[in-house]
């Protein structure tokens, strides 16, 4: 499994239940990174889409006590999550949101994608500083670029002490 998402400078990733920045090249990045996978979210993040409607081309999974829905494959904890997850292969698998949903699953995420936009997006919502986290080392970081008026860096971090899905 994997994680994909942009963080401001102080590591956070949201704002209103929605996004900080418009940034195209990054959602680019994302949907070329997703489409044809499998996403994983919480009930919140799926409420943030258009419509509240679950991403075209991808197997949607939302983590909600409640059932979400015909269009998404509901599972309502980490056991049913990952009993689910387990019948994808494990690097089609994106977390995608939100926060609380990060916090629970990127010590089973291999690796994890950030775009680090050198700003401060007024965050409500963060993630831990993979830089300060002793089990995650960024592995590769892109040149900064500007997109749409911020500068971003794309940045691969690996963790080196991934926890195993349950059986």
């Amino acid at each position: 499994m994997k994680a994909i998402f942009h963080a401001d400078r102080k590591w956070g990733i949201g704002r209103a239940n929605g996004l900080m920045f418009s940034l195209p090249k990054d959602m680019k990045f994302f949907r070329e990174t997703t489409r044809g996978k499998v996403v994983v979210m919480g009930l919140n993040t799926l409420r943030s889409f258009p419509g509240g409607k679950p991403l075209k081309g991808r197997t949607n999974i939302v983590l909600s006590p409640e059932d979400v829905g015909e269009e998404v494959i509901t599972v309502h904890d980490l056991e049913e999550l990952f009993a689910e997850v387990k019948k994808y292969p494990a690097d089609e698998v994106y977390v995608i949101g939100g926060a609380s949903v990060y916090r629970a699953l990127l010590p089973y995420c291999s690796e994890v994608l950030v775009t680090k936009v050198e700003a401060d997006g007024g965050a409500e919502v963060f993630v831990p500083d993979l830089d300060e986290e002793e089990d995650f080392v960024c592995v590769s970081e892109s040149a900064p670029e500007e997109d749409n008026g911020f500068l971003i860096r794309f940045c691969t971090y690996k963790n080196l002490k991934i926890r195993t899905l349950l059986s």
